[in-house]
């Protein structure tokens, strides 16, 4: 079970800290994948392929949920087709935070966070004041309303490009496919553990029209990640499938495919005893009229002209009780340091008045979202295990 905060209680002493990790965005970011994909396609619009991809007339680009840089560094034994491709791959970030949601939004439109506005796993929707949860978008707020700006994959189909997007059935109508990835045809299928069929489908739509573009999404690192955590044999077993599931579509392909892998965020290992429940420590909720984001990234909204407190009072007081345990910014000091990139103003709102970001391997929960009070791993935060994600080519 989380327990509450020891206040006053410094690290162990000789805990590791982190640094901070920025993304570079424009650079070296997920934001920058498809836009690379569309300048080698002749997409208009997109004229630089900054990351130097693999030049082609075919491009199938895999996202597999969960896969962190460090983590599969740490682990090439178990992943041995993608540690053959190590020698060309390099490390790109998620954007802030590093969770699927933004990460996804990042890669579907070519826009950082704070331009394509889905701005965590869960935020506040100014309008409504409702507590939208991006992945399962129980909601009646209109997706293409709430991200009107065109995808990657809108432009390049109106550009010619063949275009299709491989995923479980019930993703094809998702509120979140809807707001960041909509454009694509949906190539369905029913089952995750029907591999062959997922292959085929992947090598069929990378041979239509004379220029393609194949997104798929494999989820079921993350998923194990959550529920045993990403140091467990379980994490490792799915590691090892994963890489035997893309050296087979790489076999799949025509030679004149290109072949690009990357993930969305990687992944900390919480233990209990470093889990604080936000509820149990009054100091941490007094002022605070909601919360969202997740235990890595906590986005707090302070509405003071309701009567609560100012939002640099409250801020005192968590960067008082968390100490170096947390990197705690204003929305204003989060934009100014370039957290989201430039930050559209009619999208600045979403974001929490107080933004929580854990440095050390400790996380704040919170009894409004029960449901992650059982992760073990979990993301979100600015480390460097949490934000690098590698881009392996082939």
């Amino acid at each position: 079970m989380a327990s509450p905060l020891p206040v006053g209680s410094p690290l162990p002493v000789g805990s590791p800290l982190p640094p901070m990790v920025v993304p570079d965005y424009g650079t070296s970011t997920l934001a920058e994948l498809m836009p690379g994909v569309g300048a080698r396609l002749g997409v208009p619009g997109y004229h630089d392929d900054i990351l130097g991809l693999p030049d082609a007339r075919r491009y199938v680009v895999v996202l597999v949920d969960g896969l962190g840089w460090h983590a599969v560094r740490r682990n090439l034994r178990r992943a041995p087709y993608l540690a053959s491709l190590l020698g060309d791959a390099t490390a790109i970030t998620s954007g802030v935070p590093s969770t699927t949601a933004t990460s996804l939004a990042s890669l579907g439109t070519g826009l950082p966070p704070g331009l394509h506005g889905l701005v965590g796993y869960t935020s506040r929707v100014p309008q409504t004041g409702e507590i939208l949860n991006a992945l399962t978008w129980e909601s009646d707020l209109v997706a293409r309303a709430y991200q009107p700006k065109p995808t990657f994959f809108e432009r390049a189909v109106e550009a010619g490009v063949s275009v299709t997007s491989v995923g479980l059935e019930r993703f094809a109508v998702s509120g979140l496919t809807e707001a960041v990835l909509r454009g694509p045809a949906f190539a369905a299928f029913e089952h995750e553990r029907d591999e062959e069929q997922r292959i085929a489908l992947v090598a069929e739509a990378a041979l239509a029209g004379s220029r393609s573009i194949v997104y798929a999404y494999e989820r079921e690192l993350d998923h194990t990640g959550h529920v045993q955590g990403w140091e467990s044999a379980d994490w490792l077993a799915q590691l090892g499938r994963i890489d035997a599931l893309c050296e087979r579509l790489r076999d799949a392909l025509d030679d004149d495919v290109r072949l690009l892998i990357t993930g969305d965020h990687g992944m900390v290992d919480v233990p209990a005893e470093r889990q604080i429940v936000a509820e149990d420590v009054p100091d941490l909720m007094a002022g605070v009229s909601a919360i969202a984001g997740e235990g890595r990234f906590r986005q707090l909204y302070v509405d003071a002209e309701a009567g609560g407190q100012p939002v640099d009072a409250v801020a005192a007081r968590w960067r008082g009780l968390l100490g170096d345990r947390a990197w705690v910014r204003t929305r204003a000091e989060a934009i100014d340091e370039g957290w989201f990139g430039p930050v559209d103003p009619e999208i600045s709102e979403r974001y929490g008045h107080l933004l929580v970001a854990m440095r050390a391997p400790w996380a704040v929960m919170t009894r409004q979202f029960p449901r992650e009070l059982t992760l073990v791993g979990m993301h979100g935060s600015l480390t460097p295990d949490e934000m690098l994600v590698p881009l392996f080519r082939d």
